[in-house]
C-alpha cells in the first residue's frame, strides 16, 4: 500500500535529501472519504507537515524529508485504519491523528477506534492518547483517580464506563456524587428547599447521564436505587458493593471526607474519582483531600492515578488556551510568592 524511494535530488538550499513515498489507496475506500470534501482534510495535513503531498487518482505522492515523509505515510496508512473501523474522519480526528503521531508512540487508529460505549445514535469514544491510558486503567483497577482541568472528559468517560459495566451486569447500581461546596456563593441564599439548594450541584451529573441513558428510564432507574445521584455527604456511614461509585469535583473534598469516601468501598465494586486541583472552591485555608491524597496512597496495589493534561481537552479550542494561560499565570505567581498556599487559595497581593 505504500513505498519509500530515497530521491537523488537535494534541495538548493541545503544538502538534505528528500525522499519520495507513494501510498496507494485500495480501491474500496472513496478518496473523498480520506481527503474529505473540496479536499478539506487533505489541507490541515499538508499544513502539519513540511512536505509536498500530491494526490492522483488512487495514489498520493509525498516528497520531503525522510522523516516528515514518513510520517505522512504512518498516517495515511492510520486514516484508512480508521475507515477500515467504520469511524468516518472529521478535521478533530484527523488533528488528533497528527498530534499522537508527533508526540507518542501509540497508534491513533487503536485510540480513536475504541468504542466505550454506543447510545442514543452516537458513540463515545477517547480521543487522546491519555484518555485511552484512564479509561484502560479504569478496566484493570479498583480505585482510579482522574486528575485534569476542565474539559478533558474526566467525568464523561468514567459515566460511559459506568453505564456499560451496568449493561454488562458487571454492577448491579451505579453511584454519582459530589460535594456540594460553593464557588463563592452560598447555598443558604438560595431559594427552595434543602434538595432545591443542593440540586444545582448536582445537575452536570444528570446531564451527562441524559446523553447515556433513555432520558425516560431513568426516573425508574432511580426509583429503583440502580442510578442514584446524591450529594457526597450521603455517603457516610455506608458499605457500597457490587456498584460503580463515581466521586466529581474530588478536588473540594477535604482530606477527611476523601478517607470516609474511599472506605465506603465493598465487595464488587469500583471507584472512579476525578478533580482538577487547579479550581478549588474550600473555605479559607482547609486543604484538598485530592491534592494529598496521591501521597497517601501512591504505590497501593489496585490503585492508579492518571493525569490529563490541556493537551487532553475535547471541548473548544479555546479551552486548552485558557488553562495553558492560567498555568503560566499560576507558575508566576507561585514564583514571586514561594509562601505555601493551602487548599489552593491564594492570599491579597497587595500590590
Amino acid at each position: 500500500m505504500s513505498e519509500l524511494n530515497e530521491s537523488p535530488s537535494k534541495s538548493p538550499a541545503s544538502t538534505v535529501a528528500k525522499t519520495q513515498a507513494k501510498v496507494v489507496i485500495p480501491d474500496d475506500y472513496a478518496m473523498v472519504g480520506l481527503l474529505g470534501s473540496r479536499d478539506e482534510l487533505l489541507k490541515v495535513i499538508e499544513g502539519a507537515f513540511r512536505a509536498d503531498i500530491h494526490v492522483r487518482g488512487n495514489e498520493i505522492t509525498i516528497t520531503g524529508s525522510p522523516e516528515e515523509s514518513g510520517a505522512v505515510v504512518r498516517l495515511f496508512e492510520e486514516l484508512i485504519e480508521l475507515l477500515r473501523g467504520g469511524m468516518p474522519l472529521t478535521v478533530d480526528a484527523v488533528e488528533r491523528s497528527i498530534a499522537m503521531l508527533r508526540m507518542s508512540s501509540d497508534r491513533p487508529a487503536e485510540v480513536l477506534s475504541l468504542d466505550i460505549l454506543s447510545s442514543r445514535g452516537r458513540t463515545i469514544r477517547p480521543k487522546t492518547v491519555n484518555q485511552k491510558r484512564y479509561v484502560d486503567a479504569i478496566d484493570k483497577h479498583t480505585i482510579v483517580f482522574g486528575i485534569g482541568p476542565a474539559g478533558t472528559g474526566k467525568t464523561y468517560l468514567a459515566m460511559a464506563k459506568a453505564v456499560k459495566a451496568l449493561q454488562n451486569k458487571d454492577v448491579n447500581r451505579i453511584i454519582l456524587t459530589r460535594p456540594a461546596v460553593e464557588a463563592g456563593e452560598r447555598l443558604g441564599f438560595l431559594p427552595g428547599t434543602l434538595y432545591e439548594k443542593i440540586d444545582p450541584y448536582l445537575r452536570p451529573l444528570y446531564d451527562a447521564l441524559h446523553d447515556m441513558v433513555d432520558p425516560d428510564s431513568i426516573p425508574r432507574l432511580m426509583a429503583a436505587g440502580t442510578i442514584e445521584v446524591a450529594p457526597l455527604a450521603y455517603m457516610r456511614g455506608r458499605t457500597l458493593n457490587d456498584a460503580f461509585i463515581i466521586l466529581d469535583e474530588a478536588q473540594n473534598t477535604s482530606p477527611e471526607q476523601m478517607k470516609m469516601f474511599l472506605t465506603r468501598l465493598g465487595f464488587g465494586s469500583k471507584i472512579v474519582v476525578t478533580g482538577d486541583v487547579t479550581q478549588i472552591d474550600l473555605p479559607g485555608n482547609t486543604e484538598s483531600g485530592l491534592k494529598v491524597v496521591r501521597d497517601i496512597l501512591d504505590g497501593i496495589a489496585d490503585i492508579h492515578f492518571s493525569t490529563l493534561t490541556s493537551t487532553d481537552v475535547v471541548r473548544h479550542r479555546l479551552v486548552s488556551d485558557i488553562v495553558d494561560a492560567y498555568g503560566r499565570y499560576d507558575a508566576l505567581v507561585r514564583r514571586d510568592e514561594p509562601t505555601s498556599i493551602k487548599g489552593g487559595k491564594r492570599p491579597p497581593r497587595g500590590r
